[in-house]
């Protein structure tokens, strides 16, 4: 399955960040803030994936020019995923069930946007629009530390799928977690762009990506 990846540039926070799918000349800043966050952490930072880059669509948030977060979409083929030399035979089953698959990794907020809920919840966003609505997968699955699982079951709704393993590419456990999309579609749809309404009350993260007519422009922007 092909990446869909064009350079573009997303409406603006308040803040004054900004959003953009990276190509070559920013994918080393990426790299950079991933591997300073995962040596902050004690992780090894070395061979995080041995996949090309024509597998891979790298979305990244800055401001001005530095880049303060960045999440990459793996997309399915002949190479497989990152968490198959983890989690094989789970991955094995999920392929077997029909559903077409995709990762998301390399996930990495600078210290200075690290506890902006709108933040992560567009660059999710932008992740998912990638992988669901122009590409067309359908599970999604990431690889994170078990102590790292109640905030993804509570804030974007992911189950765990497998037990702990440790994962020798960072020397540190992990679970495999997955994502129905259609199911993350319905609730986009129906959270959305309703932060100020509803993300104080709300224990997901849903209400801070985006609203309807704001992912109907950013997916314009990509498709053109």
């Amino acid at each position: 399955m092909k990446p869909v990846a064009p350079c573009f540039e997303a409406q603006d926070l308040p803040s004054g960040l900004a959003f953009r799918t990276a190509q070559s000349e920013s994918r080393m800043d990426a790299y950079s803030l991933l591997a300073r966050r995962y040596a902050e952490r004690g992780y090894l930072c070395q061979e995080l994936s041995t996949h090309s880059e024509g597998s891979v669509t790298i979305c990244s948030a800055f401001l001005g020019q530095a880049t303060v977060a960045t999440i990459a979409v793996r997309f399915d083929g002949a190479q497989g995923l990152a968490a198959d030399a983890l989690f094989p035979g789970e991955l094995a089953a999920l392929r077997a069930s029909g559903l077409s698959l995709c990762e998301f990794g390399r996930l990495a907020l600078d210290h200075d946007v690290s506890d902006n809920k709108s933040l992560l919840a567009r660059l999710f966003h932008l992740a998912f629009l990638h992988a669901h609505r122009l590409a067309g997968c359908e599970l999604l699955v990431i690889e994170v530390n078990p102590r790292h699982v109640p905030f993804y079951k509570r804030m974007l709704g992911f189950e765990q799928r497998s037990e702990v393993q440790l994962n020798p590419r960072v020397q540190a456990p992990a679970v495999l977690m997955v994502l129905n999309l259609v199911h993350g579609r319905e609730r986009i749809a129906n959270w959305g762009g309703r932060a100020a309404e509803l993300g104080a009350a709300s224990r997901t993260l849903f209400p801070y990506f985006y609203g309807p007519d704001e992912e109907a422009a950013l997916l314009l922007k990509l498709r053109n």
